[in-house]
């Protein structure tokens, strides 16, 4: 049997066994965990460090950190995820949402002016939904429509709907991008964040990305293009005359993903950096 031991030991251990396992941000990590782990509030672990940490409440936080050592993102192992000032709760179907898709959010805002209009959305690929709720947030006479090919990521978007309060402004479909759709009613706007890695650099990506997100949200085909043409041959046909379709896509992939839809007849808007310097984001829209 162990015993309590002071607070600032057990988190120092904590820190030095992720930073041994290559985690990129230790301290934060270790704080989120312990939090969760020991239900202590953030002030009380930044402020008590002479505090005993029982040795259930040790095991429970050695528990947690062990799987972040494995590279286990730390949102995976809380099972949510803060996006927009949203929480959001994940399932292995969704993909986790990061802070640069706030861009694309960013984006669709500034071209969706006055929230009160009433206005048809559709979220292509919307995993927990975070895009199309974040926008339903900011637009309050919106309704908006989610798709994903992962029953499980539809179920969690749909369970984020209702407890974020927008069950009654959104609705979620299985399938595979638009084949789910009929005719009907066309939208005011187009939102997706597709898979966009090429299938080869796959084998690349972090541990925490590779391992741990579904791989169907992140192979984009041979050049990681190939979800783009399908967005670009369908856009038209799916948006009111001068609707908006705008994308997230990887760094670099800014001027083709621009150049399909200038392709296929759509009027490309602008192409928006994120926090980074990094293109992330193409606005088009269907020529009236």
């Amino acid at each position: 049997m162990g015993a309590p031991l002071p607070l600032r030991e057990v988190l120092k251990a904590a820190e030095e066994r992720l930073a041994a396992a290559g985690c990129a941000s230790p301290r934060l990590d270790v704080r989120l965990l312990a939090e969760e782990a020991l239900g202590w509030s953030r002030t009380a672990l930044l402020l008590d460090g002479d505090r005993p940490v029982p040795v259930e409440a040790q095991a429970a936080l050695a528990t947690l950190v062990d799987r972040r050592a494995a590279r286990e993102p730390v949102s995976r192992i809380l099972g949510k995820r803060e996006f927009w000032s949203l929480e959001f709760r994940l399932a292995p179907d969704t993909l986790d949402p990061r802070p640069d898709t706030e861009t694309l959010v960013e984006t669709a805002l500034r071209h969706l002016p006055d929230g009160q209009r009433p206005r048809r959305l559709l979220d292509l690929g919307t995993g927990s939904g975070c895009i199309l709720l974040a926008l339903l947030s900011e637009l309050p006479g919106a309704w908006g429509l989610g798709v994903d090919i992962a029953p499980g990521a539809a179920q969690a978007a749909a369970a984020n709907a209702k407890a974020l309060g927008f069950a009654s402004r959104s609705a979620f479909l299985v399938g595979s991008w638009t084949d789910a759709l009929g005719g009907g009613v066309p939208f005011d706007a187009i939102v997706s964040n597709p898979p966009y890695i090429p299938a080869a650099d796959i084998a690349d990506l972090e541990p925490e990305v590779r391992t741990f997100d579904p791989m169907r949200a992140l192979d984009g085909g041979a050049d990681g293009l190939d979800p783009y043409r399908h967005l670009a041959a369908v856009a038209a046909g799916l948006l009111v005359p001068g609707g908006l379709l705008a994308v997230e896509h990887g760094a670099g992939q800014g001027a083709d993903v621009a150049a399909l839809f200038t392709a296929a007849g759509l009027e490309v808007l602008e192409q928006v950096d994120d926090l980074a310097g990094h293109d992330r984001v193409v606005a088009a829209r269907r020529r009236c």
